[in-house]
């Protein structure tokens, strides 16, 4: 009986998670908190964009491995409304990672960004990105996200601490098959 997922998709979905946590902060923190008048900004500008397109490709990647390797039954907790909210949380969160990405790469070609953060234009950064519509969507994804993930880690939690069911043993590295 296999009791844990593909060892290259726990590793996807460690560096996934915490590369998304560094995300959140360094937006919600770092460049919300920087005036596009600073000179600073577009180093951090470019490292956020770096990140999120790395965790746009992992997360299609992770997306064909989920769906390309073996893996263990759904988790059942003895209750199917439970149980269905749990997958459909799965896919809530590759859903809200591709928008955040999606919504961010909005940002950037209507701010004109890939030339003046990549290209080297030396042209500053507009006054303001809130005029854009898909700002709006990137800072209203983030906070669905935050709370998706936080919702995530309580339920992993709950799982590992309360229940004792070892399901977190699942996303871990170790024999992915049990002989019973």
């Amino acid at each position: 009986m296999m009791n844990k997922y593909h060892p290259f998709l726990v590793a996807l979905h460690w560096i996934l998670a915490l590369m998304v946590a560094v995300g959140l902060i360094m937006g919600g923190n770092v460049l919300s908190e920087t005036p596009n008048s600073d000179p600073e900004k577009v180093f951090y500008l470019r490292m956020h964009m770096s990140m999120g397109i790395i965790i746009l490709v992992l997360m299609l990647v992770r997306i064909v491995v989920r769906f390309k390797t073996a893996k263990p039954a759904h988790a059942d907790i003895g209750n199917a409304l439970m149980n269905k909210l749990g997958v459909a949380a799965h896919y809530l969160l590759y859903s809200l990672v591709i928008l955040m990405a999606a919504s961010g790469m909005g940002i950037s070609i209507m701010a004109g960004l890939p030339d003046i953060v990549f290209g080297g234009s030396g042209a500053p950064l507009p006054a303001s990105f809130d005029d854009l519509p898909p700002r709006a969507a990137h800072g209203i994804l983030a906070t669905v996200l935050t709370i998706t993930v936080v919702a995530h880690v309580l339920a992993a939690l709950y799982h590992q601490f309360v229940r004792q069911d070892g399901l977190f043993s699942r996303m871990w590295f170790g024999e992915r098959f049990k002989i019973k």
